[in-house]
């Protein structure tokens, strides 16, 4: 881990400046510097042996200039001065001899962060290889002698990563933050042959402390997989869906994907010039809140120094907003939403209870724990996947299915949600519950009787 993180914050600041100034001096009439560094430690295990240990240091300095409207970037992960100047004359060069884009250039100076705030985001763990192969070997053991059926594994897993970044531009902004983030998980197998089923379970947080412990990680992983065995297929037919906490990020993430600028500016999103349209249930809401308190995406600013800002992406069922920087904007004749890099902290509202709930208000229908494949136009919304999970009847788990195909349009699997739950899973920036679908197109082996 960092020694003094201020320290090398204040050294990649002043190298930031440095950079900046030599690409004035070159000519550019804009620039912009980004500096990180990162430091880790990841052990596996397997079988109860060790299978890896990697202890990892990376750093990277990447250079934008711009000559008007012409861009050239490169990048370097060499501090001496002859590779630093080396950067900015290739960038320079780059730029010199491409030609204009209308749309290229900083982001507007006039939308730069001014309140820079701390969100307690560093928590560094300083643990030594020995205990990390300690926990990752007493996790996978709690998960091999929950029960007898389990006779193999994927193996277990301890991560502790701290990072350092530095983003500054010609227009004055300069940004400074540092993260922490680790984890703990564990694979499984189950079953002999042609009837084993992997499953597993993981914690993650940017605080140590707030990790699961080892043994339960093993436990559930457990749990999870001794459920999988003896699965049976489905009949072909139309059922409630209920998609677990962690598939159903997917279809945020199948949101997101068709609301950024990227897709909606080349035309190969099936929401282009959809701000303003109702697309959920009227009671649907997702908000982004970039300033929470040890938040995964807290920021003040986004990858372009652009002032981050609580803002609804989607209220009463209506698409407020696109997820754009400021390239897309321009292109699109929109201004940047502070989205460069990624959406910081999405929150989606719950409007019923806890997962036991939830599949009660279901009743009989599908609930989802796994996707498979990449079935997803982007351009048309058709919505094709490969699924595991459970078939619920009475509102309770019955047994676990594999071997299907679940099917629909997102647009119509947006209108057709029901219901989202308070289960929230917080291992990631995207926070929501499991999200019920009233119906969607479930394909099995057989024709539903």
């Amino acid at each position: 881990m960092f020694a003094d993180p201020e320290a090398r914050l204040d050294a990649l600041s002043d190298l930031s400046q440095r950079l900046l100034a030599a690409a004035r001096a070159r000519g550019a009439t804009q620039a912009e510097v980004s500096c990180s560094e990162e430091t880790g430690l990841n052990v596996n295990v397997r079988m109860g042996e060790v299978e890896t240990v990697e202890a990892t240091r990376d750093r990277g300095i990447a250079v934008t200039v711009y000559f008007g409207q012409r861009k050239g970037s490169a990048s370097t992960a060499d501090l001496r001065d002859s590779s630093l100047e080396a950067t900015v004359e290739q960038a320079c060069a780059i730029a010199r001899y491409t030609e204009d884009d209308s749309a290229a250039g900083l982001a507007d100076a006039a939308l730069m962060a001014t309140d820079l705030r701390e969100f307690d985001t560093w928590h560094p763990w300083y643990i030594d290889a020995d205990r990390a192969i300690e926990l990752a070997l007493a996790s996978e053991a709690a998960g091999r002698e929950f029960d007898a059926r389990i006779e193999n594994s994927d193996g277990a897993s301890v991560g502790t990563g701290a990072s350092l970044g530095v983003y500054a531009n010609s227009h004055g902004f300069i940004g400074r933050d540092r993260g922490t983030q680790h984890s703990l998980g564990c694979a499984l197998i189950a079953g002999r042959g042609d009837s084993m089923q992997r499953d597993g379970w993981y914690t993650s947080a940017l605080i140590a402390d707030e990790l699961e412990s080892a043994a339960s990680v093993g436990r559930k992983a457990a749990e999870r997989t001794v459920a999988r065995l003896a699965p049976r297929q489905l009949n072909t037919g139309e059922y409630p869906v209920l998609f677990a906490a962690e598939s159903a990020r997917s279809l945020i993430g199948h949101l997101l994907g068709a609301v950024s600028g990227g897709a909606l500016y080349r035309r190969a999103s099936f929401l282009v010039d959809s701000v303003g349209t109702q697309l959920f249930p009227s009671w649907f809401r997702i908000e982004e809140q970039p300033f929470l308190h040890r938040g995964l995406r807290s920021t003040s600013y986004d990858a372009e120094g652009v002032a981050t800002r609580e803002s609804a992406l989607i209220d009463a069922g209506v698409l407020q907003r696109y997820v754009l920087g400021s390239y897309s904007a321009r292109k699109l004749g929109l201004q940047s939403t502070a989205n460069a890099g990624g959406v910081h902290n999405l929150q989606v509202a719950a409007n019923a209870g806890d997962f036991e709930s939830m599949l009660r208000q279901m009743g009989r229908g599908l609930l989802v724990t796994e996707l498979m494949g990449q079935g997803v136009n982007s351009v048309t919304g058709d919505y094709s996947r490969g699924a595991a999970g459970f078939w619920v009847d009475n509102g309770e788990i019955q047994y676990p299915v594999d071997g299907i195909t679940i099917a629909g349009n997102l647009r119509k699997m947006f209108e057709a949600i029901e219901a989202v739950g308070t289960d929230v899973d917080v291992r990631s920036h995207v926070r929501t519950g499991s999200i019920l679908v009233g119906r969607m197109t479930v394909a099995g082996d057989t024709a539903e009787d």
